[in-house]
Formats: structure tokens, C-alpha cells, sequence
């Protein structure tokens, strides 16, 4: 899964919650009744790892498959389900990336225009060098932009304030002494900064791209249960599952909904959205159908990038994985108490969203034997 790079101390971190070595099989004592068992054994399977829950939704021949384990909240010992709320971490970034292709459609944007001709000035005041930087350079990760929350003194205020919610500015700061970490153009590597970046350029040319993202996507492709930066009072709250995290790498898991609320909020462009399963593969199936973009567009956000080894990796927005020797389509994402996948595979024609409520940010012995696991669900899905 992509994650954004958090780079800590685990043991230095205090928050007020108390660390348990929960049983979480007996919440998943009511298996659903699924399509395709062996893809409901390898989620149970996975939870026995040490998640909290996994959820899996298929769609394929007109027809969604439901697939779910463990607990969205082990305190209460509610089952994971398929009609929750997850956090979309990272599979935010192509969602935004829909909405500059749109305005591209629109004549407001150009994509390979120097950013300056869209950003305010005290956005350009921050940015190193962003008369070298152009809107694609943005939008396919070869800007050079450094990493905002791979800042040290980043890192240490969000983990000594866990109630914080950062202000894009404030986050857009920390790298305002920076500079370039390579050549505007020459290179890839992944940056949430980009998508900052571009979240703050949509609110200049849209006066508010949260409202751009409803009316042109959600309201669009009519998802009720999609919701970008929402306020703590919204209802929607209540329906996420809870998040968990092994904060000290050692196996054993610690409920942060609070903390990874907060870190969510603190986000745009790079994050911020909330979705449940259906409504997540609608947005991907309403990207690859022509119904947001054009054809022209889609197929200039499929125009890969490549790796230092080479390998095709990433367009405007749109990540190219590969699982079980298929090639997939979409993004994924990670956080402090998160993880998603939502990939097309244009052979098989298939969409498929995994989730766990587990943070997958840092490393923990759980994701060890989770790894092989979820190569098998792949196998499983695309045989």
C-alpha cells in the first residue's frame, strides 16, 4: 500500500489511550455469506494476523461482492461490514487529481503551465523553486518538492499534540526552508506536498475545491456516503470504524480514532475523504466510464512515469500496481490507523476495494504476516 512517510521514535510518544493484546476472532463469528468463500477464508485468515478488521468489496459483471472480518470497533464489539466508513488516506490524491483534469476540460488550467500562474503569492512564498514546477509536474510526482511530514519537527508536533488539526499553511511551512530535493522534471518520488500544493492552486482558480470535488464528483456520480474534510458535528462520524495502531511495534494494537481523525482533518488534496465501499469503486468505475473525464483526459492520466528501476509507476493521480501478475489501476492509501486499495484490472474488468483499520504508517510484526496473506487474496480475486 502507498503510506505517506512518517518517520518516529515510537517509544517517545504519549497519548491517552491504554495498549491491549485484544482477541479479535470472536468478533468475526458471523461470516457473510459470500460469493466466493475462498475470498472470505483469506480475509479471516488476515484478521487472525492481528487486524482489527478487513473489508473487501468486488465488482464485476454488474454485480458488487461483499466481503468482511474481524471488528470495527473491538470496544463494542461491532463486526466489520461493508456499509461503514473508511478513511481513504492517499486514494484521496486521485480524486483531486479528477477534479485539475476537469478544470484542464475547462480551459482554467493548463497542465504543463508553471504553477506560479495559479498559486497566490504566499503559497509561492513557501515553495522552493516554483518557477521551475509545473501543474503535471504536480500532479505525476516529479516536482522535487521536499516532504512535508517527513520533517522532523513535523513529526514531533504531531505526535506530542495529538488533539492538533494543522492548517494547510501551516503544513505547507515546513518545508519553506527546504530545498528541491532533485531537478523539477528529471525524476519520480512519491510527495503528499504535490497534492497540498494542488489542493491550495484549486482553492485559488475554484474559491473552494471542496465544493468543486461534491458538485463535480460526488453530487455527479450521486455518492451519499462520500465526504471530504468533514466537520466533527457531521453524523457521518459515528459510522467510520474505529482505527487501531501498534504504536510500539510489538504486536500488540491501541484504539487512536481520535488521534487519526484529527491527523485526517489536518489534510487536503493529499487526503481528507471518507467513503464506504460501494461508494468508493462507484467513483473508480465513474473514472474509467467516461463519466467524469474525457477520453482524452483518462488517457492522459494514464501516462506512466517511471521508477529509478524503470518500472512504470504512476500518471496524473492514477497509481499502476501489479498484484498476482495483473495490472491495476487507481491508488491506494495508508495512515496512523488505516489502509485501502482501490484498483481497476482491465483484463479481468474487475474493481476491488480492501480496507483494514489498522495503521500501516510504521512498521509492526501484524503487517509481516499479513504481506503474504493479501498476495494470496490477490491470487484468489484475479485467477
Amino acid at each position: 500500500m502507498k503510506t505517506y512517510a512518517v518517520s518516529i521514535l515510537l517509544g517517545i510518544f504519549w497519548i491517552q489511550v491504554h495498549a491491549q493484546d485484544w482477541s479479535v476472532r470472536a468478533c468475526a463469528d458471523k461470516p457473510n455469506e459470500a460469493a466466493n468463500p475462498a475470498l472470505q477464508d483469506a480475509l479471516e485468515t488476515l484478521v487472525k494476523t492481528g487486524i482489527p478488521g478487513a473489508v473487501a468489496v468486488v465488482y464485476k459483471k454488474g454485480k458488487f461482492e461483499h466481503y468482511a472480518a474481524g471488528c470495527a470497533s473491538i470496544e463494542d464489539r461491532v463486526p466489520m461490514g461493508t456499509c461503514q466508513g473508511h478513511y481513504l488516506q492517499s486514494i484521496a490524491k486521485l480524486y483531486l487529481a479528477v477534479t485539475v483534469m476537469q478544470l484542464s476540460e475547462m480551459g482554467k488550467v493548463e497542465l504543463d503551465q508553471k504553477i506560479g500562474q495559479y498559486l497566490p503569492a504566499e503559497v509561492l512564498d513557501l515553495l522552493p523553486d516554483s518557477e521551475q514546477i509545473t501543474v503535471r509536474m504536480l500532479l505525476n510526482h516529479t516536482s522535487g518538492l521536499p516532504e512535508y511530514n517527513d520533517v522532523p519537527l513535523y513529526v514531533t508536533r504531531l505526535l506530542q499534540n495529538p488533539d492538533k488539526v494543522f492548517e494547510p499553511m501551516e503544513l505547507l511551512g515546513y518545508v519553506n526552508s527546504k530545498k528541491l530535493d532533485f531537478e523539477p522534471g528529471s525524476r519520480y518520488s512519491y510527495r503528499n506536498t504535490n497534492y497540498l500544493v494542488l489542493a491550495l492552486l484549486m482553492d485559488h482558480l475554484t474559491l473552494d475545491h471542496v465544493a468543486f470535488m461534491k458538485t463535480q464528483i460526488f453530487d455527479k456520480l450521486g455518492l451519499q456516503n462520500t465526504f471530504y474534510r468533514i466537520s466533527p458535528e457531521s453524523p457521518a462520524k459515528e459510522a467510520i470504524v474505529q482505527s487501531y495502531w501498534d504504536r510500539f511495534s510489538d504486536g500488540k494494537i491501541e484504539n487512536i480514532s481520535q488521534f487519526q481523525w484529527n491527523n485526517v482533518a489536518s489534510m487536503i488534496g493529499d487526503d481528507g475523504i471518507i467513503s464506504t465501499t460501494e461508494d468508493a469503486i462507484l467513483f473508480l468505475r465513474g473514472l474509467m466510464e467516461g463519466r467524469l473525464i474525457s477520453e482524452n483526459s483518462l488517457r492522459e492520466m494514464k501516462s506512466w512515469v517511471k521508477t529509478a528501476k524503470g518500472v512504470e509507476e504512476y500518471g496524473l493521480g492514477l497509481d499502476l500496481g501489479r498484484f498476482a501478475g495483473q495490472e491495476g489501476m487507481g491508488h491506494s492509501g495508508g495512515g496512523l490507523g488505516s489502509g485501502t486499495q482501490l484498483y481497476y484490472f482491465p483484463e479481468k474488468d474487475l474493481y476491488v476495494f480492501m480496507g483494514i483499520n489498522l495503521g500501516t504508517v510504521t512498521a509492526s510484526p501484524i503487517h509481516e504476516k499479513a504481506e503474504e496473506i493479501l498476495e494470496h487474496i490477490y491470487q484468489v480475486l484475479l485467477k
